[in-house]
């Protein structure tokens, strides 16, 4: 952390930043006349202080709005003054001048930052601390919530924010010619170079290529080459003109060239093109394996969600292979931080407490590339949930997680003889899991292989109705219809139990809200008398909190497992549920 707030003490009015605002010949001038004055004299620095502190006020002070432009960041209005903008930046002198005909439509002229800087990605937070350097020619500390990781043991030296943070400050500093600026943060951006895990150095190499800054993109080069990162990698992720010219370097290195595997490379075009039935024909027509192509963890890496259940559906690899680096694809998986790749790999038997040769397991990488702006961020009740709390709480909870043998037992065998009492509360169950956790209850069904949407009519099943499996068909014999019905049970089945596994807090509160014995029409809040009503209200109001507490206890056993992993997991899946479901009357 000390490392990257170097950056707040290197450059401030105080010294030689104030004489630039951002033009070579401006530099030149500046030195010229400073070498036939005398030195500043502490007032001077007093007054330049005065100043600084005083154009402050235009960014932080509502009172001092008096901006005439405004640029959006993240969704962000940040309002902005031409005059100052255009004084320190040659960019924004140049952009102000031929203006733009939508910035013109309606009041203030507005930017887009992903228009103005169409190569990288500036955060709000960076652009924000590159704003307070133009006014006030002080860089302020590197914001802890985006350049800091949410692992405690982590110095936050080399971790994925601290350089995704420089690299957002240097595509600002670059694209919007503050040079003084560039040069400090090429310097820091240097130091992380073989610090970094090399996979993490991909993006300074990338911003270098971009930023045209040679000597960092030479150092990056040279890192990356000497690494044991694969040419697929190397390929997929950099710029072609820099991937040759790592290539070459290897090859100097080595005796033979080595020899592509032309069947290798077209498994990965097919899964590129999402093609798991080509995939297939693949194999059949030669001798190669799925796992000697690294396909699954080509598809985790590189693919669609769905094309990594379609090759774990094949059946012919292995989810706890390791590549050539000690990777398996649970190590993969963690960097791209997506549940709906998480899960069908823990599913099909992903190891989470595997680690990688230099000691990490999925949850450790994936908490070293989480923000804590992002892991904190909180989510309305009854949208899609944070993925960054969901993939940590996945990880961490299948660390935790006891092996069960056999089936899992959701509903007691006091109910087990009446087909249709479980079906009651099996579709409840589900249908307001759909109500209250849309992303959660998504992944469980989709893990549970129980896509049809028939199977999940819930609240809006008709009851009785032509196609309800509750109807009686005079033509279908009762074993028939038995079947079918304790089909449809064991598909609702399955996706109750992939949601005790991975969601045990949000199954908890389905536990103590259907304990209740609510008959699902209870919450049909418009209906019944006015007494009613309000009392309906009031217990969907309490049933709200419950959902939102939830939310918050996931994140505190999160941080509770980082600090003490070896303590027990409070919110270990349950093996049965001793409760007794009512009759629908």
């Amino acid at each position: 952390m000390d490392n990257i707030n170097e950056l707040s003490s290197s450059l401030s009015f105080s010294s030689s930043s104030y004489l630039s605002n951002g033009s070579s010949s401006n530099h030149v001038s500046a030195s010229a006349s400073a070498s036939s004055q005398p030195a500043p004299s502490f007032e001077h620095y007093l007054s330049l202080s005065k100043l600084s502190d005083n154009l402050k006020k235009l960014l932080l002070d509502h009172e001092y709005d008096y901006s005439d432009a405004e640029i959006v960041v993240e969704g962000n209005t940040v309002g902005v003054n031409r005059c100052i903008l255009a004084s320190r930046s040659q960019f924004f002198q140049d952009l102000f001048r031929k203006g733009s005909d939508d910035a013109k439509k309606e009041g203030k002229p507005r930017y887009l930052m992903s228009e103005l800087v169409p190569n990288g990605r500036v955060g709000y937070e960076a652009f924000k601390v590159f704003l307070n350097y133009l006014y006030t020619g002080k860089l302020n500390p590197s914001p802890g919530e985006v350049s800091t990781c949410v692992d405690d043991r982590c110095p936050h030296d080399a971790c994925g924010p601290a350089i995704s943070y420089a690299v957002e400050l240097m595509y600002a500093s670059s694209t919007f010619q503050m040079k003084e600026l560039v040069q400090l943060v090429q310097r820091h951006l240097s130091n992380f170079v073989e610090k970094a895990l090399v996979e993490d150095v991909i993006p300074i190499l990338v911003a270098a290529f971009h930023c045209q800054l040679d000597q960092l993109l030479s150092h990056c080069i040279q890192r990356v080459a000497r690494s044991d990162l694969d040419n697929v990698a190397i390929e997929k992720e950099l710029p072609h003109e820099v991937s040759n010219d790592i290539k070459l370097i290897r090859l100097k290195h080595q005796e033979m060239e080595p020899v592509e595997d032309k069947r290798i490379r077209s498994i990965h075009k097919a899964l590129d093109s999402d093609d798991v039935e080509l995939v297939g024909l693949l194999l059949k027509e030669s001798d190669i394996t799925l796992d000697e192509a690294y396909a699954l963890h080509y598809a985790v890496a590189y693919c669609d969600p769905k094309v990594v259940k379609e090759v774990l559906g094949l059946g012919k690899a292995n989810p706890n292979l390791r590549n050539s680096r000690g990777h398996t694809v649970l190590h993969v998986a963690a960097r791209r931080k997506l549940p709906s790749v998480l899960v069908p790999l823990l599913k099909w038997g992903a190891s989470a407490s595997e680690t990688t040769l230099d000691g990490q397991t999925p949850v450790a990488i994936c908490r070293r590339l989480t923000r804590p702006k992002d892991f904190s961020e909180n989510t309305q009740t009854g949208q899609e949930s944070n993925k960054d709390q969901m993939c940590i709480g996945l990880l961490e909870r299948e660390m935790q997680r006891n092996s069960i043998s056999g089936n899992m037992s959701i509903i007691s065998e006091e109910i087990a003889d009446d087909l249709h009492v479980r079906l009651d509360y099996l579709e409840d169950r589900v249908a307001f899991a759909r109500l209250l956790f849309p992303a959660e209850t998504k992944l469980a069904k989709e893990m549970a292989d129980t896509h049809s949407t028939s199977v999940y009519s819930g609240l809006t099943a008709s009851r009785g109705s032509s196609g309800n499996l509750r109807e009686v068909d005079l033509n279908e014999t009762p074993s028939g219809r038995t079947k079918r019905l304790q089909t449809r049970v064991q598909a609702l089945l399955n996706t109750v139990e992939m949601g005790r596994r991975f969601f045990p807090n949000c199954s908890e509160v389905l536990d103590k809200f259907l304990d209740d014995e609510l008959d699902m029409a209870d919450f049909i809040l418009e209906k019944g008398t006015p007494e009613e009503q309000r009392t309906k209200r009031t217990r969907f109001l309490e049933l709200k909190e419950d959902v939102q507490q939830a939310f918050y206890k996931d994140v505190a056993e999160q941080n509770r497992s980082a600090s003490s992993f070896s303590s027990s997991c409070s919110s270990s899946p349950k093996v049965g549920v001793n409760r007794k479901v009512r009759k629908r009357r």
